[in-house]
């Protein structure tokens, strides 16, 4: 058991960065995942030993973030109480960061979230968690054809946003070469 719960700890990093980026806001993702752990240490029996346990955590993430989505939608809409709380897109700096490097990541933080949720999520398992269609197609619990599809046309976005003039006024990324 403790050596499961060790492979499961490994695995921690990961999910907390892809949730990271895919809710942008750093306390609702470590809420997502520490649900997730909870759901997955208490239904460890579940998990077939010769599976991909990356996989199996993933997939009950994704459940787990559809699940807040749809309490979400349900709920009052609540007021931030600290709205000078640090995001994704801001690192919680008095001034404004002046390395291109992490002006393109903020850019590109903001871009990810003018996505659409399907599409940001396959963006992100394959290009940031670096999964195989398969392996994201079974997380996703969607063919792989659409996730093929789904990630073209979240490239084809990314790719007009990082490029030229942004719309209501924002900029769009420029690409560094």
């Amino acid at each position: 058991m403790d050596d499961i719960a060790a492979a499961v700890a490994e695995h921690i990093p990961r999910l907390r960065r892809y949730t990271r980026a895919l809710v942008g806001d750093r306390d609702l993702a470590d809420d997502l995942v520490q649900d997730c752990l909870e759901r997955a240490l208490s239904r460890l029996h579940l998990w077939r030993r010769h599976g991909d346990l990356r996989a199996w955590l993933f997939t009950i993430l994704h459940n787990v973030h559809v699940n807040a989505a749809r309490r979400r939608n349900r709920a009052p809409a609540m007021v931030a109480i600290d709205p000078a709380k640090p995001q994704l897109t801001d690192p919680g700096l008095s001034v404004a960061p002046v390395q291109g490097v992490g002006l393109e990541l903020a850019q590109l933080a903001r871009a990810l979230q003018q996505l659409p949720a399907e599409q940001r999520q396959v963006i992100l398992l394959t290009g940031l968690e670096g999964m195989r269609y398969e392996e994201t197609a079974r997380v996703l619990g969607i063919p792989v054809g659409t996730v093929m599809s789904r990630l073209s046309r979240g490239r084809e976005a990314l790719r007009r946003l990082t490029s030229g003039g942004g719309e209501g006024g924002q900029p769009r990324l420029t690409r560094v070469k």
